[in-house]
């Protein structure tokens, strides 16, 4: 968050003829932003008694906080899994293309990887804040090597590593150090998971699970707050044993201890019926991912994920010569629409499951997934059917379509 007294001198920008998402409902109210904050008006009237020094007419349109996308493998031809001499060009280039899809902060998404790519692609992938050249980089996902192998999905198995007798320090030597990450997907019923789990949690990190229920509560209780892509690459639902989908209204959960979970609501992963159930079930946790693959753009034929090659047929993606998912081909705001046509929930929720729950599961609900007073100034702007028509970051104009252009 910015502030300070170069903010203090900062030029105020009053945005007018807008509806803002803020505490849960569309209100129409202007939004004031400085130096890259939102600003509270009554403060700026009554203590510095100041007006706005530019007005910009938002045209009747939504003003919500900037999407932040936790699992995005890549995009644009660009796989983060993979070992190339410059990584940080393309974390820049996917950066910088999300825009046009209300993403202002994301989460590189590495998958099942040998160390020697953890080892070289980590330090190059540093948190870094968002502006004009892209989206920010609030710290790497790992998802896997720690997987098991009935619970693999797209993973391969040549790669997935058990924990042996020191676990924390197994994990460190098989990444090579964790400065740069945010959110770490394991299987809890591997041995000695649970003292990783606590070991991480004390970091800072998110810790999130695929697994059956009564291992997903045991985990809970260790401190994981994440179930990666609901629903999919997990046992089908029973109703004697419901799977980690039971963790959304588990009676065995630790007081206050709020789950999270993330669904791909991109049309193809996620049947509209389990949607709709998973948000009716528990919608203060839906986190919206796009997990989205290298092959984000660029349309169909075969491209790579990590140690796989993926064949893009339509708006599917599978791993090549299977009928294995393997992530989507869907960015961020077409999830958010899908999600909302699927579910007929609000556009409030729909919009909140983009942007303030990502941030609430990471921790930065102050600053990020919200258009508080004090709150970083990210921020889209959409029309009534949830297009994007221009991203801000930091109150500055990162992005804008054509034709508002004009």
């Amino acid at each position: 968050m910015r502030g300070g007294q170069g903010a203090a001198r900062a030029p105020v920008i009053q945005f007018t003829n807008c509806r803002i998402l803020r505490g849960r409902a569309l209100l129409r109210e202007d939004l004031w932003v400085r130096g890259g904050s939102i600003l509270d008006p009554e403060k700026l009237f009554f203590e510095e008694r100041r007006v706005a020094d530019e007005q910009r007419d938002c045209g009747g349109c939504i003003l919500a906080p900037g999407f932040i996308d936790v699992q995005i493998n890549g995009g644009f031809g660009v796989d983060f899994s993979q070992a190339t001499e410059d990584v940080g060009s393309g974390v820049a280039l996917v950066a910088r293309r999300i825009l046009p899809h209300g993403v202002t902060s994301f989460c590189p998404t590495l998958v099942t990887s040998p160390p020697e790519v953890y080892r070289k692609v980590l330090p190059q992938i540093p948190v870094k804040s968002g502006g004009p050249h892209g989206a920010g980089v609030l710290g790497v996902h790992l998802e896997g090597p720690f997987i098991s192998r009935e619970k693999r999905g797209a993973h391969p198995e040549a790669h997935l590593r058990s924990f042996e007798a020191n676990a924390f320090q197994d994990l460190l030597a098989i990444y090579g150090g964790l400065d740069n990450v945010r959110i770490v997907t394991l299987a809890p019923e591997l041995g000695r998971s649970h003292e990783v789990i606590r070991a991480l949690t004390a970091l800072g990190i998110c810790v999130s699970l695929v697994a059956d229920l009564g291992t997903a509560e045991e985990a809970v209780q260790s401190g994981a707050t994440f179930i990666t892509h609901l629903f999919n690459a997990m046992l089908p639902f029973h109703h004697r044993d419901p799977g980690i989908v039971g963790l959304l209204t588990s009676d065995r959960l630790p007081l206050g201890r709020h789950i999270f979970y993330g669904m791909i609501a991109d049309g193809i992963h996620t049947n509209p019926a389990a949607l709709r159930i998973a948000h009716r079930a528990h919608p203060e946790g839906l986190v919206l991912v796009t997990d989205a693959v290298p092959a984000l753009g660029l349309g169909n034929g075969r491209h790579t994920l990590g140690q796989q090659e993926v064949e893009v047929d339509g708006l599917t993606a599978y791993v090549a010569g299977t009928n294995t998912l393997s992530g989507s081909i869907a960015p961020m705001d077409t999830c958010v629409r899908h999600f909302l046509q699927a579910t007929g929930c609000s556009v409030e929720s729909a919009l909140e499951a983009a942007s303030l729950h990502p941030a609430q599961l990471l921790g930065l609900e102050k600053h990020k997934g919200t258009l508080d007073f004090g709150a970083d100034a990210d921020f889209v702007v959409l029309d009534d059917s949830l297009h994007v028509r221009a991203t801000y970051i930091s109150g500055e104009l990162v992005w804008q379509a054509e034709e508002a252009r004009q």
